[in-house]
């Protein structure tokens, strides 16, 4: 039998990170300036011949937005799917 107080730390566990990921999408979704300056910086990159989807394109979002890699990759596959779908 699981005890409550575990059970409890393990919804939160998996609940938070969710929650924040949502957020994350959710600010840029409500903000295009925030999604085009994000394209415009992958089409940058792109130009230089760097993948949206490389470590170094990813590092860099993530850095920038003070997220986890984690993060900053589905917010680019986010951002280029409804916003910017030439970049590569």
């Amino acid at each position: 039998m699981i005890n409550f107080p575990l059970l409890i730390l393990l919804v939160l566990t998996v609940v938070s990170p969710v929650k924040a990921r949502s957020s994350l999408l959710e600010a840029v979704k409500s903000n295009p300036e925030e999604a085009t300056s994000l394209c415009n910086h992958l089409r940058e990159l792109n130009k230089q011949g760097i993948s949206a989807s490389s470590k170094k394109a990813i590092k860099e979002i993530a850095k920038k937005r003070k997220i986890s890699t984690m993060d900053a990759e589905i917010l680019s596959i986010y951002v280029i799917d409804m916003n910017c779908p030439d970049i590569q």
